[in-house]
């Protein structure tokens, strides 16, 4: 028998997904504002934040970022034109090419971090209580949602 969804999880579903697109929205927002598109931005994001013991080989950076092989590649070739990465030929397995930031890509990409963890340290909370939510868990503190939610509608009366 299937379980019946309750009100309460549709609502909770909705604010994650609210927040999660505020979050993603406002990183998207930051990168233009420094002359990246958000897809480049999460390519070097991807490139410089990949997991210990990960290597950026183009397959690894499509499923990432949830791109097709092609696209990435495309991808690769702007950011490379720029001047922000370099790809090279693996010495291990000659089939595969290795993405490496270059200093350039490097800066551009601390600019932006730089702007968007204070951002998510501030309007955090809002986005974990919204994922406690859904997993059926208390928020741990109404008054740091509210915090947070009056932050982030502070910063969008400063940018009207």
């Amino acid at each position: 028998m299937p379980i019946k969804i309750a009100t309460a999880d549709y609502r909770a579903l909705a604010a994650l997904r609210y927040q999660i697109r505020l979050f993603l929205c406002e990183g998207d927002a930051a990168a233009r504002r420094l002359g990246l598109e958000p897809q480049q931005y999460s390519l070097l994001l991807a490139v410089r934040g990949l997991p210990d013991g990960s290597e950026a080989t183009i397959q690894a950076l499509a499923e990432r970022l949830i791109l097709k092989h092609n696209s990435t590649v495309e991808l690769i070739d702007r950011l490379e034109t720029r001047g922000y990465l370099y790809r090279s030929r693996s010495l291990d397995d000659r089939r595969y090419a290795l993405v490496k930031l270059l200093p350039r890509g490097n800066k551009l990409l601390e600019r932006v971090a730089r702007q968007r963890l204070p951002e998510l340290r501030a309007g955090g909370a809002a986005l974990v209580n919204a994922l406690d939510a859904v997993l059926g868990r208390k928020p741990k503190s109404r008054r740091a949602n509210k915090s947070a939610q009056c932050e982030q509608m502070k910063r969008r009366g400063r940018k009207s």
